[in-house]
């Protein structure tokens, strides 16, 4: 068994986990704080990790809890007009494009689960940084990093899952090359005619 395997391993039966001490630690840290080493390497390396120059690990903190609209103060609403509101976004998502946000002059290249308690969620979000000469020699990371705005634009693989596009044959036929896309392909479709 090799060492990642043995990581994973070990995580799974329970030993390698945030345990509640490492949660109390970084409940006092800020929102978004950068580390130096990955807390699941495992993990990490699977997703493109590299420990050179350019490549940066971000842990960034998400509230948990549904979204809600801001509180209605006056004025007549119709029945259907609630707070709650549903997104298409996942926590992971929203922890990429708020760490991207923080370090402009880096692209995600990945993120995975870290932690979480009962009020907060924790993802640790690779970062790369393109101009760098380490990462434009990397082949595996030169088009990643090279991409402006990843996170965004929902191309990393949160992104992708939150699109659809982790699914492929019978019920996945409407999400190519984007939900919005295929419905105004089929609005000029109806109104052509008229």
């Amino acid at each position: 068994m090799g060492l990642y395997q043995h990581l994973r391993s070990l995580r799974k039966q329970g030993y390698a986990g945030a345990g509640s001490e490492r949660l109390i630690l970084w409940r006092r840290q800020p929102v978004s704080v950068r580390i130096d080493r990955p807390t699941r390497l495992d993990r990490a390396r699977t997703l493109g990790y590299k420990p050179k120059s350019g490549i940066a690990v971000v842990r960034q903190r998400v509230d948990r809890g549904g979204r809600k609209r801001p509180d209605i103060k006056k004025g007549r609403r119709s029945r259907h007009s609630g707070q709650t509101k549903t997104l298409d976004k996942s926590y992971q998502l929203v922890a990429e494009e708020r760490a991207a946000g923080k370090h402009p002059n880096m692209e995600v290249i990945n993120s995975y689960f870290a932690g979480k308690d009962g009020l907060h969620y924790w993802y640790e979000v690779i970062l790369a940084d393109g101009n760098r000469p380490e990462i434009t020699a990397d082949r595996n990371l030169r088009q990643a990093a090279g991409s402006t705005g990843r996170a965004s634009r929902g191309l990393t693989s949160a992104g992708k899952k939150s699109r659809g596009l982790h699914r492929k044959g019978k019920g996945a036929e409407k999400i190519r090359p984007s939900r919005t896309a295929n419905v105004k392909r089929k609005y000029r479709k109806q109104h052509l005619y008229y």
